[in-house]
């Protein structure tokens, strides 16, 4: 199979070449899914389960990329709650090879059922957005109907299902960004636009939940924004300033079957939609990691196109 590899941790983008790897078997409790479309973190590169596995053994050449839509086309001993030739997004596990392929193996419960009206681009963009702002807002934050809460990177891919999200729930939103982003946030449901450029974010006032993607002195500065019994959630860092009289909680997003297949629901009623911007072919994965590139919305890695034969690898 033709997968985007990665050999040295200390070449980052330019490292990425696509390359011929066997096709992976599936374990137990795992399914083989073929691919159809990919996302991925630009960051992931820095991770140490990027490069070893969990014994912290040296795992290069890997995989990269976690987020994934496909169809299942091989089942593991045990496996169940999937069968053979369903569609299916999800997450990989951060310690094995990822979705930058034409195949791979992942845990079944790693996965939901992707119901046939929903494109794999779009499923694809979904695993690590729509979960970690879910998490984020609710599960950490606490968030309810009508309390505010702050979301930085409004226009990111967290950043818009957040603001979807918190809208939908009866929340006042306070989305931020840059000036060209505000539009897209208000259009996404947020009630104000704070330019992180050229307004004050001190101006904002006092709110119940902060949901921060960006970290650094905007993380820092947004510890005194949380009014008193609030909650400061971050996924950039693990905060070093904090609230005076609330809670600083940073987190890494976890798989949830579960919330995964309410998500696909949300976006079957039209309740949130993913911002997807481009869509890459899997021979041009490793420009699309390129630093400092930006572009609006997430972008999604076209693996094989629907109509193509769902069969197993070969």
């Amino acid at each position: 199979m033709q997968a985007i590899i990665a050999r040295d941790r200390d070449a980052g983008a330019a490292g990425l070449t696509l390359a011929e790897l066997p096709p992976p078997h599936a374990a137990e409790n795992d399914v083989v899914v073929r691919v159809h479309a990919a996302g991925f973190t630009r960051g992931e590169l820095t991770w140490p389960a990027t490069w070893t596995d969990r014994a912290g053994r040296d795992r290069t050449p890997s995989v990269p990329g976690h987020e994934l839509s496909g169809v299942v086309t091989e089942l593991g001993y045990g496996t169940t709650g999937l069968t053979v030739g369903q569609r299916v997004f999800g997450l990989s596990d951060w310690a094995r090879d990822g979705s930058l392929a034409e195949y791979t193996a992942v845990e079944a419960r790693n996965l939901a059922p992707l119901p046939a009206d929903i494109d794999h681009t779009v499923a694809a963009a979904l695993p690590i957005a729509g979960l970690t702002a879910w998490q984020g807002l609710f599960d950490h934050g606490r968030l309810r109907t009508g309390q505010t809460v702050l979301v930085h990177g409004a226009a990111g891919s967290v950043g818009s299902i957040a603001v979807q999200l918190a809208h939908g729930a009866g929340a006042r939103v306070i989305a931020t960004g840059r000036a060209a982003d505000r539009d897209t946030a208000l259009g996404l449901g947020a009630d104000t636009f704070v330019d992180l450029q050229a307004d004050r974010l001190e101006d904002t006032g006092e709110v119940d939940v902060v949901f921060d993607v960006i970290g650094g002195t905007v993380l820092d500065r947004s510890a005194a924004l949380v009014r008193a019994g609030g909650i400061l959630v971050t996924i950039a860092a693990p905060p070093t300033v904090r609230p005076a009289d609330g809670r600083a909680v940073f987190f890494v997003v976890e798989p949830d079957r579960a919330r995964l297949a309410d998500l696909a629901q949300r976006v079957r009623d039209g309740r949130i939609k993913p911002v997807i911007g481009e869509v890459r072919p899997l021979a041009e994965a490793p420009a699309a990691f390129a630093p400092g590139r930006r572009s609006p919305g997430r972008t999604i890695i076209r693996v094989v196109s629907d109509s193509s034969t769902e069969t197993g690898p070969r």
